[in-house]
């Protein structure tokens, strides 16, 4: 693509929420009128391999100014990140911290979780390979007893629990160390899906987390929505958004 007509193309949807498909092929039609449905369908795939658009969901687009999101990897995470990369090189896992979550919430997070989520099946093997290495406290599906009487008490605890299957992962390399980590999409639906594991961020702290997210990070609503399905919480988070955040998600929820 001519450099001048994809600066054409920044300037016109960069200030929109979003643009259509039909938005995007009359842009291009009006300076190559003969052009064919086929040939736009490239353009589109080299638009967004290049990042210049990143998708909302079907048929939908938005420019990407806004930042990717990847959060800074902690020194405790990363030797874990390790740990587990020489251990379960050949097992589908992901790591993530809650302090994360405080670039989005009203009130900071003092005391960070690590989450480490594993296939299903290799939680106990994860659970006693992370125990022996670490000298923190690590809990294997904690119930709301655990929570009550160890997690809530516990400086920097340690949960491991079932990965779901295609679940939204980022693959991170830091220090040589291969790892995968959630990605903003499965964050959030997890959040709204376990009370429990997150009891502290619900309510509004939760209403300031989406809200957050979604202004400051290009989400892929087709991934969150998929994820929230297999989650059977799917019709909650779309009601939630309409009724919280309804300025930044008006169009992309089907009604």
């Amino acid at each position: 693509m001519p450099k001048v007509l994809e600066n054409r193309l920044i300037e016109k949807f960069r200030d929109k929420e979003y643009f259509t498909r039909e938005e995007l092929f009359q842009f291009y039609r009006h300076f190559e009128p003969d052009l064919k449905e086929g040939t736009f369908g490239w353009r589109i795939y080299d638009l967004k391999n290049r990042n210049i658009i990143k998708p909302l969901k079907r048929g939908l687009y938005v420019i990407s100014y806004k930042p990717k999101y990847k959060p800074d990897i902690s020194p405790n995470l990363l030797k874990i990140s390790k740990q587990l990369s020489e251990k379960f090189d050949e097992v589908k896992h992901c790591v993530w911290e809650t302090i994360w979550l405080n670039e989005f919430v009203q009130h900071q997070i003092n005391k960070s979780t690590i989450i480490v989520e594993v296939e299903k099946g290799f939680e106990e093997s994860l659970f006693y390979a992370l125990k022996d290495k670490l000298h923190r406290e690590v809990f294997l599906n904690p119930d709301k007893k655990t929570f009550d009487l160890y997690i809530s008490e516990s400086t920097s605890p340690v949960i491991i629990k079932k990965l779901l299957t295609r679940a939204p992962l980022m693959k991170r390399t830091e220090k040589k160390v291969r790892f995968y980590t959630p990605a903003l999409e499965k964050i959030l639906v997890d959040l709204f899906a376990e009370e429990r594991l997150f009891f502290y961020l619900q309510g509004g702290e939760l209403m300031h987390i989406y809200e957050n997210a979604l202004s400051k990070y290009a989400i892929n609503f087709t991934k969150l929505f998929s994820y929230a399905k297999r989650r059977e919480r799917e019709y909650d988070i779309k009601q939630f958004m309409t009724n919280h955040m309804f300025h930044l998600v008006k169009d992309i929820i089907d009604d």
